[in-house]
């Protein structure tokens, strides 16, 4: 059978689309893994933390910036590629050879769809589990520092779970809490449970509470029930600091599939919880699909604008792509942010900047190649 080759057209796009995609997906890559860096200073110098943990960490977090690099690398491409065939020329050439504008854009397209696999790919099976092997390695740093991140005689709140923890005094060795009491939020009052303890100790990811006094409350603040337990675990609420380097540009939806966020989004469904909490769990659930296509909607958007800009040179095609991308980021901020207060539905905040921006993109296009034909009407009529 004879060998599968791509048209002499599009191998020759692909070659021009290739290098500067592999520059901005790597220059992102490596801006998103300093940034991580800096952020674990303050537990490798001043805190002591392992190295190779710290650095397992920062390698492990690295992945969860496909959501964005992918789409910017699109976005780079295209502009660079397309504006040096624009400032070369070659796209005069081939429409003058009888080639549309559209089999023209038909490679990048295609790069694109390609681009929007590779993230949804990334975004559905490697990231969750990359990031939640990360954040277990983070655990492991706490555990190894030397002392845990709980200052004395302060209350502290873990951001997971919203639990309170009040911290009368802390060892000398920083690994034993004495006097502590743990609230418990309740979903329609204060708090519904509380929990009193002499001492606690850290084992793992969790902290121990040694003779604890479990205390239950009715939604009016009175007590139900009392109980006695030897020992209770509970999950290690961070300082500010920690959760800082641990959750720095993340969310919780970054460790887990659409299927795991699909099944909390049930759950909180199913026990009445609503608000800020379940709008942006169903917000993130629609990113999940809706964040990869922003690899396409980058290249429909970038064309158009490579058309216009690319006589002007690569150092005003990478200043376009940056205005760009820094828009679309600010449109998917503020469109989350409705869809998480419940202003508009979960999945208009997630698709409606995708739409926007490849709206704007076709009828750009669509106006350079109507400005194009009548270019072409206008120089036949004159020779």
């Amino acid at each position: 059978m004879p060998r599968l080759r791509l048209p002499i057209l599009d191998r020759y796009v692909l070659n021009e689309l290739a290098p500067p995609f592999v520059f901005a997906f790597a220059a992102f890559f490596l801006f998103w893994a300093f940034s991580i860096i800096f952020a674990s200073f303050d537990f490798l110098i001043n805190q002591h933390a392992p190295f190779f943990l710290v650095l397992r960490f920062v390698v492990l977090r690295v992945p969860q910036s496909i959501d964005l690099a992918v789409p910017f690398a699109t976005l780079f491409a295209a502009m660079i590629a397309m504006g040096r065939l624009i400032g070369d020329n070659e796209v005069i050439a081939m429409r003058t050879s009888g080639i549309s504008l559209l089999r023209i854009c038909r490679t990048p397209l295609l790069f694109g769809v390609a681009a929007v696999f590779v993230a949804l790919l990334f975004n559905e099976y490697i990231t969750p589990a990359s990031v939640d092997l990360s954040q277990r390695t983070f655990y492991q740093i706490i555990y190894r520092t030397a002392s845990l991140p709980v200052q004395p005689q302060f209350f502290n709140k873990d951001a997971d779970t919203g639990n309170v923890l009040y911290v009368g005094q802390v060892s000398d060795n920083g690994k034993v809490l004495e006097d502590v009491k743990l609230f418990k939020p309740a979903r329609d009052g204060p708090w519904t449970e509380t929990l009193v303890a002499k001492t606690a100790t850290l084992k793992g990811s969790s902290i121990l509470l040694h003779d604890a006094i479990e205390t239950r409350y009715n939604l009016d603040g009175y007590v139900t029930s009392q109980s006695y337990a030897r020992v209770i675990a509970m999950g290690l609420p961070v300082s500010q600091e920690a959760a800082q380097f641990t959750t720095r540009m993340n969310s919780d939806a970054s460790s887990m599939s659409s299927k795991q966020i699909r099944a909390q989004v049930a759950s909180m469904e199913a026990e009445g919880m609503g608000g800020t909490a379940l709008g942006q769990m169903q917000v993130q659930l629609a990113d999940k699909i809706a964040f990869p296509f922003a690899a396409l909607v980058s290249v429909i958007i970038a064309l158009p604008l490579a058309f216009r800009f690319g006589r002007r040179g690569r150092t005003v095609a990478m200043a376009v792509a940056v205005v760009i991308f820094f828009v679309y980021y600010l449109l998917t901020s503020a469109s989350a942010a409705l869809g998480r207060n419940g202003l508009i539905p979960p999945a208009v905040a997630a698709w409606g900047p995708n739409a926007l921006m490849a709206l704007t993109g076709v009828i750009l296009l669509s106006f350079e190649e109507r400005l194009s034909l009548f270019a072409t009407r206008i120089g036949g009529m004159t020779s």
